[in-house]
């Protein structure tokens, strides 16, 4: 029976993962790339989440385990009604108000009842196998975040890259079919044993431990609560800042994300499995071993050793979450009070949630909800002793002598600044790790010793802005020499200029005369036609601007308006200011925005495609279709395609051979010295138009040959694109 129990609970948390990406990717070309779409979904999953727990408790209090039975095969009924998940040809987004109440409308009208009832069944069950007798109902909670792992891994590795999205929402349906039989076997077993509601004897049998106070019918505390909920919230804010420091300070990766959120489910799993191989207690005595050199690392800016640094900040990710979990699984209820704390669970993970997702990109200029929630991990992993004014007093000496000695670095030469910021940040360490007995002192130690590593005065003289929006963190860099200025989302340049007068008009980066553009922009002109119109997707920096002449209309689509704020600001980058031509930029997903558009350009240059994101429904055919409705007759349509962790030449060959167009490539792999000084970069370039003919003098030029589908890729389209079949 109770492993009937644990296969339903496994595969109600599977569906939900994989739900949950699928019905993403169905509404991303109607709504574009815009982290709004992301964060909207993600909260909309979140409180669907919270509500079935919510709905979990009210049954298990108000209605008896039979009739408990009889509401969840009554709403799963219901939910099958409703399948297979999609979204018809009547849902339209309005073109001119916000799309997302029209997005969560969406979302409740064809996923919400799914996906509520999927989020109700791991707190219900684990009631039911109590009501049936076991007397540790909570190691389900470990299967139901192993289904959620496998569907976490499945979807991206083994189902986007092989099926499309109508089918993957087909055999989800018949998945979740499969699991109503699963639950109405359930059902079956709670009738057998007469469906008798907990009461505190029942509790008492079924107790998940042997402490008294657990044993008995006991009241919770509101104190008891609000911990419950910080528990929930310190690990679910960890996660989510790690994924966004590695991907923005450490490596571009595609798909990083997955793993802290593995590692995040995989801490469930071991604090409530039946038998412990890990004893959260250790990993308690081991967190200041671990966090104290992160403090280190954080500080340095090691971007040379990269694996390193990640795994260092995923083995913190693993122990703090270990921490925190570690003590609700301690401090978990009796079983007639078990909905309850799972419900409390949920409200602590929504809302670390909603704290790095919308909260963050408008409060902080920087990822500072990362050391937040390393120090809130750390104020939690005990309870307090009794305070003494040393306690606040201590820490706040540590922070100030950080500081000193970082003020102290603008003296030291250059080669030595790493041994002088090693020298800040280990001493203190040192001290606070003496301090580690005491919870509240030691805690508050580590956000004194975070605080100061981010004061770094020679890093700090470098770099003259940081915005952030939903979409990262910008940067805006000076070298040494005060010559060039770099414009960096994360760990990707997206725009370089050198500032001297006599070379500020020159495009550098990828977009150097000597590189595949300035080779296009040559050939176009030295044929003698017209390039009274020009659309670029992408801004960044704005260099490619620099090759517009007197007379001609340049519109730029960006999704992201911090970028062309500092794109329009003299004081950082002067390409768009000095144009000869008319500079225009829409703001707004570039998809969206051109099927708006009526104009008709000779060239489109898409440039979105060199981050380890690549905005996917940019890359299709139907969005293909949409470019060349936007181009005319003879223009060119031009990809910067420059990427470290993608091969994206197979994909544009595919796509190209799908249109019946003439295409070119060029993978320029190699940069001489000289003008790898002048602030030159490698750069990919493609270039495909209607008629082979309209190339003109690139048929000639050896450098552009015809793209290698060596991969045999199939054409990505709105309803199939896989990120993993172009890993290089």
């Amino acid at each position: 029976m109770q492993a009937l129990f644990a296969l339903t609970v496994f595969v109600a948390a599977a569906l939900l993962f994989l739900v949950e990406p699928m019905f993403a990717r169905m509404a991303l070309p109607r709504l574009g790339g815009a982290p709004a779409v992301w964060n909207t979904a993600m909260v909309f999953y979140q409180t669907a989440l919270l509500a079935g727990y919510g709905v979990a408790h009210l049954l298990a209090m108000r209605v008896s385990p039979r009739k408990q039975t009889v509401a969840t095969m009554g709403l799963m009924a219901a939910a099958v009604l409703l399948l297979p998940p999609g979204i018809g040809a009547g849902w339209t987004p309005p073109a001119e108000r916000n799309p997302i109440p029209w997005l969560l409308l969406l979302m409740a009208a064809t996923v919400g009842l799914p996906f509520l009832t999927l989020s109700m069944l791991s707190p219900l069950l684990q009631r039911w196998l109590a009501v049936c007798g076991a007397k540790n109902p909570y190691w389900l909670y470990a299967a139901s975040n192993a289904g959620s792992l496998i569907g976490l891994l499945a979807y991206p590795l083994a189902i986007e890259p092989w099926l499309g999205l109508q089918p993957q929402s087909w055999r989800w349906s018949a998945g979740f079919v499969a699991l109503a039989a699963l639950v109405a076997g359930c059902a079956v077993a709670v009738w057998r044993q007469g469906g008798a509601s907990l009461n505190c004897r029942a509790e008492a049998t079924v107790a998940p431990d042997t402490n008294a106070a657990a044993a008995e019918c006991e009241t919770i505390s509101w104190a008891r609560r609000v911990r419950w909920m910080a528990l929930a919230f310190a690990p679910s804010s960890l996660m989510l800042s790690v994924t966004t420091y590695l991907t923005s300070e450490v490596a571009s990766v595609p798909l990083l994300w997955v793993v802290p959120l593995a590692i995040y489910l995989a801490t469930f799993i071991l604090v409530f499995a039946r038998r412990q191989w890990l004893k959260p207690s250790w990993m308690t005595a081991v967190l200041p071993w671990v966090v104290l050199p992160l403090t280190v690392v954080y500080g340095m800016r090691l971007e040379q050793h990269v694996v390193w640094v990640g795994l260092w900040n995923l083995l913190m990710l693993f122990v703090g979450a270990m921490v925190c979990h570690g003590q609700l699984a301690a401090d978990r209820p009796s079983a007639g009070r078990l909905t309850e704390f799972y419900w409390w669970l949920s409200v602590g993970g929504v809302l670390g949630g909603i704290f790095n997702a919308l909260v963050a990109p408008v409060v902080f200029s920087w990822v500072a909800e990362y050391p937040v929630s390393i120090a809130l991990v750390c104020l939690l992993r005990g309870r307090f002793s009794r305070l003494t004014w040393q306690d606040f007093a201590w820490p706040v000496a540590l922070g100030a002598g950080g500081w000193g000695l970082g003020e102290l670095m603008r003296w030291f030469p250059t080669e030595q600044a790493g041994y002088a910021v090693l020298f800040k940040l280990a001493a203190p360490a040192a001290v606070a790790l003496v301090w580690r007995g005491r919870t509240l002192r030691f805690g508050l130690a580590v956000a004194a010793l975070l605080a100061a590593a981010t004061w770094l005065p020679g890093e700090r003289a470098r770099l003259l802005a940081v915005e952030r929006s939903f979409f990262g963190v910008h940067r805006v860099r000076v070298d040494a020499g005060g010559e060039f200025y770099r414009l960096e989302h994360g760990t990707t340049v997206h725009g370089i200029q050198n500032r001297k007068p006599q070379w500020r008009r020159e495009p550098l980066g990828y977009y150097a005369r000597v590189g595949p553009v300035g080779q296009l922009f040559a050939a176009w002109r030295r044929m003698g036609r017209p390039l009274s119109k020009v659309g670029a997707v992408g801004l960044g920096a704005g260099a490619v601007a620099a090759y517009a002449e007197s007379g001609e209309e340049w519109t730029f689509f960006e999704i992201d308006p911090v970028v062309e704020r500092i794109a329009r600001n003299p004081e950082y980058f002067t390409y768009l200011t000095d144009c000869r031509g008319t500079v225009k930029v829409v703001l707004g997903d570039a998809r969206l925005s051109l099927q708006r558009s009526t104009e008709q350009f000779d060239l489109l240059l898409l440039d979105a495609y060199s981050s380890d994101s690549i905005p996917l429904h940019l890359l299709t055919r139907e969005a293909v279709r949409l470019y060349l409705e936007r181009l005319k007759r003879g223009g060119w349509l031009v990809f910067h395609f420059s990427n470290r962790q993608l091969d994206l030449e197979p994909v544009l060959a595919a796509l190209a051979e799908d249109a019946g167009l003439a295409c070119r490539i060029q993978e320029q792999d190699i940069v001489s010295a000289a003008n790898r000084a002048r602030g030159v970069f490698t750069s990919s370039w493609a270039v495909m138009c209607r008629d082979e003919a309209h190339l003109g003098v690139l048929l000639n030029d050896i450098r552009w040959q015809p793209p290698q589908n060596t991969r045999r890729l199939p054409v990505w389209t709105d309803d199939y694109a896989s990120i993993v079949s172009v890993w290089r």
